[in-house]
């Protein structure tokens, strides 16, 4: 690849975006300078404002709900299911209002939300979805890849994911209109990207925006990482089975709870968790593994429950399996990098947490 500068949005992200629509089959890619940023653009791309509601799972990064807030519509929280951590469709059915305009759906640790009870519960009522999938590249839901099963997907290449640039993220979509409004709200509210193909004579403030373009340093970054990503997730399903293999017994003697994931998909494997039977053994657990010199860890405070959810929008309704799931989970370690031996080390220090080694 070839550029004349180190800007945004110049050759070498056009090429990798080219590069992504044509491995994933997606007619539109932005690159953008974050996942945030990302889904901030799927949000001024379906032109959502003041009054509109969108449903997004309260377990989940912040980023999911503070996307809906910067274009004046407002979150509401729903519950998730215990098996797969993922927003619960029949919970979203019961929230849909005269105000709802979209759902927000997070694929979260990589495994895939029951999208078909999705399309489901909003099919016939003009609620977009759109897929939050930070930690999902490299699945599929069937055979498509996350990221293509609604309106719009937004991906993270932030350090902590399967591919990463240090910090990017990417919309993609098949619609003409969201890709529409978000190269303009992406370039500053300008018509830029139009001018410099030839389109207009003009280059112009044209609507509201801001600037969302990724620089080319980091997407030569990307486009490496991105021609790795099947290698990448090969390892990490590698590492991923290991664990289920070697915790089969603790899952089976009730200690804990492995992940599980869709029939016919197949997972990112961006995170590996147990689900612990209480808050108690669950803090035990990982001071235990921390001392033993694993890098384990818990995950997200429910957005309903925390300040800003509690103080600032007003949320008093409890969600009980996202509060039961925050305060039973484990996190432990997956990457690339990790090797078979270090997995059964893992394994043997929370066997000995939990007395039965």
């Amino acid at each position: 690849m070839k550029a004349a500068s180190i800007v945004g949005n110049g050759e070498i992200c056009h090429a990798v975006e080219r590069r992504i629509a044509a491995d994933l089959g997606a007619k539109h890619v932005f690159l953008t300078t974050s996942g945030t940023h990302a889904l901030e653009l799927a949000m001024a791309g379906l032109g959502l404002g003041r009054g509109d509601e969108v449903i997004v799972p309260s377990f989940t990064f912040v980023s999911t709900a503070t996307c809906v807030l910067r274009q004046g519509a407002t979150p509401v929280f729903a519950d998730v299911r215990a098996r797969d951590l993922n927003i619960d469709p029949a919970d979203v059915a019961r929230r849909i209002t005269r105000r709802t305009k979209a759902v927000i759906v997070v694929h979260y640790a990589g495994v895939p939300c029951d999208m078909d009870a999705i399309r489901a519960a909003t099919a016939g009522r003009g609620i977009r979805v759109v897929e939050d999938a930070a930690h999902a590249v490299g699945g599929t839901y069937g055979r498509t890849p996350m990221g293509l099963l609604g309106e719009a997907g937004c991906f993270s290449f932030h350090a902590t994911k399967n591919v990463t640039c240090g910090e990017g993220g990417a919309l993609v979509t098949g619609s003409d209109e969201v890709a529409r409004r978000a190269e303009l709200y992406r370039e500053k509210g300008t018509n830029r990207a139009a001018f410099l193909r030839g389109e207009t004579d003009r280059y112009t403030w044209v609507s509201d925006g801001s600037s969302f373009v990724l620089s080319d340093l980091l997407a030569a970054v990307l486009a490496e990482q991105w021609k790795k990503r099947d290698e990448i997730h090969r390892k990490r399903a590698l590492m991923h089975r290991r664990y289920m293999d070697a915790l089969a017994g603790l899952e089976s003697s009730g200690a804990c709870a492995l992940p599980s994931a869709p029939r016919r998909s197949t997972p990112a494997y961006h995170i590996f968790h147990v689900l612990l039977p209480d808050l108690k053994t669950r803090d035990r657990c990982l001071k235990s593994l921390r001392e033993a010199g694993v890098e384990a860890s818990f995950h997200y405070i429910p957005l309903h429950n925390s300040p800003f959810g509690r103080k600032t929008l007003g949320w008093r309704e409890r969600l009980s399996v996202t509060e039961n799931v925050a305060d039973r989970i484990l996190r432990l370690p997956l990457h690339p990098g990790l090797s078979g031996r270090d997995v059964d080390f893992v394994c043997g220090a929370l066997s000995r947490a939990l007395g039965r080694r």
